[in-house]
């Protein structure tokens, strides 16, 4: 099974690509009417996601942090109500991992669990990319 990954590079620095990961509300919003509560600055910190009129439910915890180097999300409740099961995202991980080439930063986001088999992988696909694609327009100098 493959996972949906998003990869691309940054002029920034990996210090200034982590720093802004942390703060979700500056990435992770601004599509589908976000609402975001919660931290996300040190591991066991939570935070929730809600998009879409309520039709996006999810909370994370921050399970592994290795300064600029790798940022691990594990998702612990999900409420999808377009779904069939709407706890499709729960117990899997959203992972980026940064690595520094040449003079660039290289990001690489996976969200392991969200597989071409299930049901939400074509609408989640599409609006990660959304959201992946504002994070690196952010990173733009």
């Amino acid at each position: 099974m493959k996972n949906y990954t998003f990869s691309f590079t940054t002029s920034n620095s990996v210090k200034e690509v982590f720093d802004l990961l942390l703060n979700i509300n500056e990435w992770w919003s601004g599509i589908y009417e976000e609402t975001i509560t919660g931290d996300s600055q040190k591991i066991g910190d939570e935070f929730s996601f809600s998009a879409g009129g309520g039709m996006h439910f999810s909370r994370q915890k921050l399970a592994e942090l290795i300064p600029n180097q790798k940022i691990v999300w594990q998702i612990t409740e999900s409420n999808l109500s377009f779904l069939e099961n709407p706890k499709e995202w729960e117990e899997t991980r959203l992972v980026f991992d940064i690595s520094e080439k040449g003079n660039e930063a290289r990001v690489t986001f996976t969200h392991e669990g969200l597989e071409p088999e299930i049901e939400c992988y074509d609408g989640c696909s599409t609006a990660w990319t959304q959201y992946l694609q504002n994070l690196e327009n952010k990173l733009i100098r």
